[in-house]
């Protein structure tokens, strides 16, 4: 089966698994363009994402206050591993139905939620580590939709940051990601 949900997650979570198998190890204690995380914080909450929301799936309880370290053993191999169960878990129609008993969202909202995590922290990632990083069009028009309707709450709960004026020169990627708190232009030191 498959959901509007599983075939994004089939479309941005071979980038981020390429881009966690790319990081370099002495890379680990770099900073990235989301100012509370270092590359092993990222990392570790990308692990995060992809296990909390394989959960929101199943309609379970998720605790969002503990980040495991999930870089041990062959880390860079276990990510596309987890993050496949995760496709597979929201790959089935009646995930999408209804409210999350836990988060109190439209179960659809939370896969949206899943899928601009892995496209915004995906950039996050590459942009720290030097990586190159391509969106798929159907991955701008989800992330656009998202932060349409879920941008301001996200900016009350700290999820993004205050808006970043841009201008019309960073295109349609870079203005998604001003809008959640990013400057497009980052660089790391």
């Amino acid at each position: 089966m498959s959901t509007e949900i599983s075939d994004l997650l089939r479309r941005v979570v071979p980038t981020v698994s390429g881009l966690v198998a790319g990081v370099r190890d002495e890379q680990l204690g770099s900073v990235t363009p989301c100012a509370r995380f270092q590359v092993r914080d990222l990392l570790n909450h990308l692990f995060q994402v992809v296990g909390n929301f394989r959960l929101v799936a199943a309609r379970r309880e998720v605790d969002w206050s503990v980040t495991a370290d999930a870089l041990v053993g062959d880390w860079r191999q276990a990510f596309p591993v987890d993050a496949g169960t995760t496709i597979v878990a929201w790959s089935d129609p009646a995930v999408l139905d209804g409210v999350s008993p836990g988060m109190g969202l439209p179960q659809r909202t939370l896969g949206l939620m899943l899928v601009v995590d892995l496209v915004v922290h995906g950039w996050d990632l590459a942009s720290a580590t030097g990586q190159p990083y391509q969106v798929d069009e159907a991955l701008l028009a989800a992330t656009a939709e998202f932060l349409e309707t879920m941008g301001d709450m996200g900016r009350q709960m700290g999820a993004f940051g205050p808006a970043v004026q841009v201008g019309p020169e960073v295109g349609r990627f870079g203005r998604l990601l001003a809008a959640t708190g990013r400057d497009p232009g980052w660089q790391g030191a």
